[in-house]
């Protein structure tokens, strides 16, 4: 269910804030997620993402690279810094 505000997180540039909404996916991926921080609710910052490969987010004080395929999965709402 995506609304008008919320996109996955590998649409962000670089530089973007955003909250984590939801997160899609088996529970294997779920669980490996919520174990890096990315939990609903989760405050982070795209510090890298050039579009293809791998993305670099922060998230509660922690620097995490992201797969593409991870990142699709992480719906997003972006906000103000």
């Amino acid at each position: 269910m995506n609304t008008p505000a919320t996109v996955s997180l590998d649409q962000l540039p670089a530089g973007a804030k955003a909250v984590v909404r939801q997160l899609r996916g088996g529970r294997e991926l779920v669980n490996r997620l919520a174990a890096m921080g990315l939990t609903e609710g989760a405050r982070l910052a795209v510090l890298q993402n050039t579009g293809r490969g791998p993305m670099l987010v922060s998230v509660r004080d922690t620097r995490i690279a992201l797969g593409r395929g991870e990142a699709i999965k992480i719906l997003v709402e972006a906000v103000a810094a």
